[in-house]
């Protein structure tokens, strides 16, 4: 099936940082409203899109996060400099330099990231990173009392980037870490034909914490639950394999587990329905054993009494950077592999 391009661009380039994803839950709204039986939003900006089944059929949450990582404005100089605060996990040395927009009551501002000229920087210096704290944003201000009829303290900040079509059917933009999820499970929601009554989520605050998953999934409470996400590639120079076991172009990655089990150890009825289903239907799949962060899955096993969950991620090269790469044809088979896992329920 072909991809819903301009949908997939839509979702890179809208903002929404962690604490400020209205704007993703308006589209899938948008797009799920004929589709869902019933659209809610929760206490905590989590948007539920329920699409009923039997009774006696199991439940299912596939939950996807909104948000994307950010910046926050801090403090305002005299002379209309903002210092900024990081918000999830960002490198500090992708920050320098970047082109970023202000999201203000008042209007979108644009602004660039500036730090010490290297002209003046001291030789011990110029090899090291520059911390994010040392840097500042610049919006043109002349100073303080202009830069605040512009802009306030706790306005989000997003990162500048365009989406790009690649070769290979290979995309490259911003936030696809998670916007590739939430269309995902959109995707899934309007193609899944079975008895079961499926949740698609869109969570909040996963990049600071995992945060709406949990909330979510307290108020669900269902049978199995599957996070949808993308993962860390191993394929460019800088990684190897042996570090991030996972490729572009072979399949989704299948979690068994992750954070070195710190996260989630994904049950063998979970596992075993979803190779089961790629297995049935001839889908690439990669399984993945990692000691790095984790996702949404976590939270949503250890809620309650527990609740079975698996991860389903796109592999997505750059991954917390505004030009992240992926592959649609691992995008279409996620897709593939959990519609499949819940139709077979």
């Amino acid at each position: 099936m072909k991809s819903n391009m301009k949908l997939v661009k839509e979702l890179s380039t809208t903002p929404g940082i962690s604490g400020f994803e209205t704007k993703i839950a308006n589209i899938i709204k948008r797009e799920l409203k004929d589709v869902a039986d019933d659209i809610t939003t929760d206490t905590m900006g989590n948007i539920i899109c329920t699409k009923k089944g039997k009774k006696s059929a199991p439940t299912i949450m596939l939950a996807s996060h909104m948000d994307e990582i950010g910046l926050m404005v801090k403090f305002i100089d005299e002379k209309g400099f903002i210092r900024f605060a990081t918000i999830g996990g960002i490198n500090d040395q992708m920050l320098l330099n970047q082109t970023v927009t202000i999201h203000s009551e008042k209007g979108d501002y644009v602004g660039v990231i500036g730090s010490k000229p290297p002209h003046v920087t001291k030789p011990e210096e110029r090899n090291k990173v520059i911390k994010y704290d040392s840097m500042f944003i610049d919006i043109g201000a002349k100073d303080k009392e202009e830069a605040e009829k512009m802009i306030s303290i706790g306005d989000p900040i997003t990162f500048n980037s365009w989406f790009e079509e690649f070769p290979n059917n290979l995309i490259m933009g911003k936030a696809l870490d998670n916007r590739l999820g939430c269309y995902v499970m959109m995707e899934v929601l309007k193609r899944v034909k079975t008895n079961a009554t499926v949740y698609g989520v869109g969570t909040v605050q996963e990049e600071v914490g995992l945060k709406g998953a949990r909330v979510s999934a307290f108020g669900l409470n269902p049978d199995y639950a599957f996070a949808l996400d993308t993962t860390v590639c191993g394929d460019h120079p800088g990684i190897t394999l042996e570090e991030a076991p996972v490729e572009m172009g072979k399949g989704p990655s299948i979690v068994l587990i992750d954070a070195s089990g710190r996260g989630l150890m994904s049950p063998k009825v979970i596992r075993d329905m979803l190779i089961g289903a790629a297995e049935k239907e001839g889908i690439d799949y990669q399984l993945e054993v990692s000691d790095g962060g984790t996702t949404d899955g976590t939270s949503i096993s250890l809620t309650r009494e527990g609740i079975p969950t698996g991860v389903l991620s796109v592999p997505t090269r750059y991954i917390h950077t505004p030009v992240s790469v992926a592959s649609m044809d691992d995008v279409e088979k996620t897709i593939q592999i959990i519609v499949a896992a819940i139709n077979n329920l």
